[in-house]
């Protein structure tokens, strides 16, 4: 299909190709239409942070670790630990669910997004309903949960890949699981080696917001930049405001330049 050579091109309104869209992306327009719009339309990207490598690398080990469990057909025994019934979910596109730029995949008819999100694991309860698990990995000197405000994109992104999965035709659980690791400071060194603390955090998710979402961006692909605004994670939009605030003060050296003794 041709649409899978348009993920690295602008949208131009009304094209008739279906346009790919991540979840990252839609969480983008829940954090800021604007930072959205440049983005799809002119491809100027927020800059981007460093490489977490250390989280990459735990996800990795903890999706070898869980498959061994699946191979087997057995739970791991940390899901019997936190109570949870169920067993690593085995499908033959797994690997390719999982995949970044891949991952499970759907077109949403109304507005002709292709809608995309790489999944960390599923797990299949008693019942044989699908549970979509997120991998989380941090170094805290407190206990981990998700109930901060800025964790709303965690509960986003799970109900994202809920709501995917459905539209795949599999019953979904409401509920899903964070795999949370937390890196431990209370021991006596470093030693060459760091200890992590990891729970079972569920979360009863509710994807009903996806589809009105997808619909609200589109159209804000198809009219003009939007202007800046408050962010959805509380508070004027930081990339927005760093960029007008420089665009100012470049303007003022100009003018100064122009005009010696203005600044």
């Amino acid at each position: 299909m041709n649409y899978w050579r348009e993920r690295s091109q602008p949208y131009k309104p009304g094209q008739k190709t279906p346009f790919k869209v991540s979840r990252s992306k839609i969480e983008l327009y829940k954090q800021c239409p604007r930072c959205f719009w440049l983005d799809v339309r002119l491809k100027i990207k927020r800059p981007s942070s460093p490489p977490f490598n250390i989280n990459k690398a735990i996800d990795e080990l903890l999706k070898k670790e869980f498959d061994s469990y699946r191979l087997k057909g057995e739970p791991h025994p940390m899901m019997a630990d936190f109570g949870v019934r169920a067993v690593p979910f085995s499908h033959d596109h797994l690997d390719k669910w999982r995949e970044n730029f891949v991952g499970v995949t759907t077109i949403h008819e109304p507005t002709n997004l292709h809608v995309f999100g790489a999944v960390d694991d599923i797990w299949r309860n008693d019942a044989g309903e699908l549970i979509v698990v997120d991998y989380k990995a941090t170094a805290k000197d407190r206990d981990v949960g998700i109930d901060s405000d800025w964790q709303i994109s965690y509960k986003r992104q799970m109900e994202v890949y809920q709501w995917l999965l459905r539209q795949n035709g599999f019953t979904v659980q409401d509920t899903g699981y964070f795999v949370y690791t937390n890196g431990r400071f209370d021991l006596d060194g470093f030693y060459d080696k760091v200890e992590f603390k990891t729970k079972i955090i569920p979360y009863t998710g509710d994807d009903s917001w996806v589809e009105p979402t997808l619909v609200e961006m589109k159209d804000c692909m198809e009219g003009d930049m939007p202007a800046v605004g408050t962010a959805a994670m509380g508070g004027p939009c930081d990339y927005c405001q760093y960029a007008r605030q420089r665009t100012e003060l470049t303007l003022k050296a100009v003018r100064a330049k122009k005009r010696p003794g203005l600044l």
